[in-house]
């Protein structure tokens, strides 16, 4: 299996603290992975859609970041990366969403870090790659 971590760096620690979460995870499923960093969680959904339309697409996808702030402003960052994700992950995409909201970035990282949101991004991930390899896809 051959995955790509998307990771938005905006939140550096949050980052840090779910792609170990997801990294630790593709290891012990035994996954090969590669790592691209964006600047925040609305091009998530971009890279994703590149690399699945390249020549050598992945077998799934991991999408992690965090949006805090303002409640109001907060939530419609979320919304609109995870409308992208979902459009993805409808369109028969493997994709685990490990994407944290929260009040303020030592909130959002002890949420990654507490919840292993990281890990259960990519377990997910690997998870929709099996369904689909035993469908024969």
């Amino acid at each position: 299996m051959n995955i790509l971590i998307v990771e938005a760096r905006y939140h550096p620690d949050v980052a840090d603290a779910l792609t170990d979460g997801a990294t630790a995870a593709l290891e012990k499923g035994l996954a090969r992975f590669e790592r691209l960093s964006v600047p925040g969680v609305l091009e998530i959904p971009a890279a994703i859609a590149i690399a699945a339309k390249s020549v050598r697409p992945f077998d799934g996808y991991v999408a992690l970041g965090a949006v805090t702030g303002p409640a109001h402003i907060a939530q419609t960052f979320y919304t609109e990366a995870m409308r992208g994700l979902t459009s993805l992950a409808a369109s028969g995409i493997a994709l685990g969403q490990g994407i944290v909201l929260a009040g303020d970035e030592g909130a959002a990282r002890d949420l990654a870090i507490s919840h292993d949101i990281g890990g259960d991004a990519a377990r997910a991930c690997l998870s929709l790659v099996i369904f689909g390899e035993r469908l024969g896809l």
